[in-house]
């Protein structure tokens, strides 16, 4: 897959349009792990925009979000960082042998006291 068709499967996974971005920086100096990341949630947004990919693919920010999405509540352009840094690890993920959650393996995975809303997150989340 092309650097141009990771950018594009990130923003199909999140949702999320990245050309909204007007880099303020409000979302990373709302980050509580700003100071564990080498690619700031702003400068995320800017690494999708322009296709840089393996460069994310390999940061520590992409397992340095705590996915708190403080980032998504202050985004003035509802850019919403959080959302495409999960994408982007939902991607890697998926590139080392995972997969994606089918309606057949949720049965196995109910549990009495699990929340219902976990498993709805979860399979939106994986089904992608």
């Amino acid at each position: 897959m092309s650097h141009r068709n990771y950018a594009e499967k990130i923003k199909e996974i999140s949702g999320v349009n990245p050309y909204k971005c007007m880099k303020c920086g409000k979302c990373s100096a709302t980050c509580p792990s700003y100071s564990e990341m080498d690619i700031k949630p702003h400068q995320f947004v800017s690494y999708v925009q322009s296709g840089e990919i393996e460069a994310l693919a390999a940061s520590k920010s992409l397992w340095k979000c705590l996915s708190c999405f403080a980032c998504v509540e202050r985004c003035p352009r509802d850019v919403k960082p959080g959302k495409l840094i999960d994408a982007a690890r939902q991607l890697v993920v998926r590139e080392r042998g995972g997969d994606y959650l089918s309606a057949d393996e949720i049965p196995a995975l109910l549990d009495e006291e699990l929340p219902q809303q976990l498993l709805v997150s979860a399979f939106r989340r994986y089904k992608r």
